[in-house]
């Protein structure tokens, strides 16, 4: 494959845009340049709403009085209790280091605000309308006169500033870099309207969102406590959202409390919504010990994420006797592409047939009979369980955007079906594909030594450590490190805390680890984060270190599609191009949310598609309280 400098992209896109006119599948796609700004602003019809779409249509209307999915009869009350593990030192969810508390974010609001049945709606929530020119040039939002702070004070469009500004100093390099490239100022035209202005090469599809998503905090609180975005403290920041923090012990738990006094409580958007009085979790050093909490009813309820607990740890006396609910409930979210993660920055994980041979010596099939108990499927794709995902040979729409990039394509991406995840028997080591990644590896310049280890030209052995901070993962990795051993790979698990895990992911600092790649639904400029090579070593999100120019030329590609039709061949193209890449050992995802919880809350049914909400729509049921009470299950 021969592959060219990251100035080709965009060559490859203008070669895309000509070459697309031969296949009609394809229809309407612009790159931004300059002729959109082409013209007299004046000329343009200017657009108000409550709510914006690129790609769609708003389900709700203007006039609309709740979310089709929530109970506006829910009563409000009682207590949610979950867990979480480990411990925290600082109340700022921005800082590189350091570890925020549980529901460090709950307070932040955004000025606009997604749905749990749509997929691209975004409606008003700081803000009652937005203004934006057909060019989508810039927008003006113009803020809620009740919306407020924690403490009454009003949110002005000079805490919008103050806010992004505050990004843009002290954020995380990777996002200052991603928001930059779209937004180019922002200003208060006055007390209650804010303008974003976007970047003239910026896509059209990512603007107005970017702007929305903007989270808005207190310039005043900021003023006076002298915080920084990028520092720990243990100083709790001025909010504005539905829940404010009312007590903590570190390492013992966090409790916020609904504030009586929530400007937004009336809003069509949040009716029926954030029912419980208070949001409670408990710290816990692993997840035995938080299960053996839950069933002491220390916390109410568990969203289960351990097959091993879910098939044989729920029969207990309290769920025996009805006091505690164990369901399944759908999932339609898009699987979070959990993975085993290679980092490109080592050496030994440069030589792709080095990245096959170890993907061979994960043994899912093994690990779901026997670890998993066949709870789970195979992720394969980056868009799985979604319409995205790709499959099969390409499409004539996908061959209209790959063709024209091909000299930079891995071979068979154009005429093969896409890479999947490999096949393994019931034993644990699979002996037809130890022999196929003992070939790869011979074939990449690790053959084994007298030793029984494999070494390169130069002596070095091939090392491979898998970094995790969870103990749970301990039954699913040490079968793999064993696996990799008999093919004479030097491979060990350092399982670390949390803290160390966090400083040295942040640091590249790992051979393999855990890691979530999906794609999205609407992907946009978000991919460069995560896969994009300008950003692969400044990028926490772009843990492998990607860098591809196939990719790069397929994220300018879709940055610039302004249609559905045109993005979803887009993206199986992008998928198909991902997973040739090889540069995760795809894991496990289900179609469920496994979840335990003592009988006193409910849910609308159906849930919405795309989120189980228990701490967003749930609600409490008090008279199913006093009769677990009654019956000594809680206290």
């Amino acid at each position: 494959m021969s592959l060219h400098s990251l100035s080709s992209q965009a060559l490859v896109a203008r070669k895309w845009c000509s070459r697309r006119a031969q296949h009609v599948a394809l229809t309407g796609f612009v790159i931004a340049a300059s002729a959109l700004w082409a013209g007299s602003l004046a000329a343009q019809e200017i657009t108000k709403s409550h709510g914006f779409s690129f790609l769609g249509t708003l389900k709700y209307p203007a006039d609309f009085k709740n979310l089709d999915y929530v109970n506006v009869n829910a009563p409000k009350g009682g207590e949610l209790a979950v867990w979480t593990q480990g411990t925290f030192d600082s109340w700022n969810p921005y800082a590189r280091k350091g570890s925020p508390g549980w529901g460090a974010s709950f307070g932040v609001e955004r000025l606009m605000t997604g749905v749990a049945d749509q997929i691209d709606d975004e409606y008003c929530l700081i803000c009652e309308s937005l203004e934006y020119p057909e060019d989508h040039s810039w927008v003006i939002f113009n803020i809620r006169p009740e919306a407020a702070f924690s403490d009454g004070t009003p949110v002005t469009a000079e805490d919008v500033v103050f806010t992004h500004e505050l990004f843009m100093e002290q954020g995380l390099e990777s996002f200052r870099q991603g928001v930059s490239r779209i937004i180019a100022s922002v200003e208060a035209l006055s007390p209650s309207q804010v303008k974003f202005t976007f970047q003239k090469d910026s896509p059209k599809r990512d603007r107005i969102g970017q702007a929305a998503s903007t989270p808005v905090l207190s310039k005043a609180w900021y003023g006076q406590t002298g915080e920084r975005l990028d520092e720990s403290s243990l100083n709790i920041p001025l909010t504005t959202g539905p829940y404010v923090l009312d007590s903590y012990e570190i390492n013992e738990n966090v409790v916020f409390r609904y504030n009586p006094n929530y400007w937004g409580r009336d809003l069509p958007i949040n009716v029926g919504r954030y029912n419980f009085e208070t949001l409670r979790a408990e710290y816990f050093g692993d997840g035995n010990a938080a299960f053996e909490g839950f069933k002491a009813g220390e916390y109410t309820f568990r969203v289960e994420n351990s097959s091993k607990q879910w098939a044989t740890g729920y029969d207990f006396p309290a769920l025996q006797d009805g006091y505690v609910v164990k369901a399944e409930l759908n999932d339609g979210t898009m699987a979070s592409g959990q993975s085993f993660t290679f980092n490109l920055r080592r050496p030994q994980f440069e030589d792709i047939r080095v990245r096959e041979a170890i993907s061979l010596m994960f043994n899912f099939e093994w690990s779901n009979e026997s670890l998993f108990y066949g709870l789970y499927e195979r992720i394969n794709s980056f868009a799985e369980n979604s319409y995205l995902e790709a499959t099969g040979l390409p499409s004539a729409e996908e061959l209209a955007i790959l063709e024209p990039i091909a000299e930079l394509l891995r071979d068979g991406i154009l005429d093969s079906e896409p890479v999947m995840a490999p096949m393994s028997g019931t034993r644990q080591l699979d002996r037809q594909n130890l022999r196929r990644a003992s070939a790869l590896l011979d074939e990449a310049g690790w053959p084994v030594g007298d030793d029984g280890m494999r070494r390169n030209a130069a002596g070095e052995t091939l090392r491979v450590e898998f970094l995790e901070r969870s103990p749970a993962f301990d039954r699913v990795i040490n079968p793999f490190v064993d696996n990799l051993r008999a093919l004479g790979v030097d491979a060990s698990l350092n399982r670390v805390d949390p803290a160390q895990w966090v400083d040295r992911r942040y640091a590249f600092d790992f051979d393999i680890v855990n890691g979530n790649f999906s794609t999205g639904y609407e992907p946009g400029s978000g991919l460069a984060q995560r896969f994009g090579s300008e950003e692969a070593d400044v990028s926490v999100f772009n843990a492998m270190g990607l860098k591809s120019p196939a990719v790069d030329a397929l994220i300018t590609v879709i940055r610039n599609i302004e249609t559905q039709e045109e993005l979803i061949p887009a993206v199986k193209a992008l998928d198909r191009v991902l997973r040739a890449e090889r540069f995760v050992v795809p894991q496990w995802f289900k179609d469920k949310h496994t979840v335990a919880y003592f009988d006193m809350y409910e849910y609308p049914d159906p849930l919405p598609p795309y989120a189980l909400g228990e701490m967003d729509f749930w609600w409490f049921n008090a008279e199913k309280a006093e009769a677990l009470k009654a019956a000594g299950v809680l206290r």
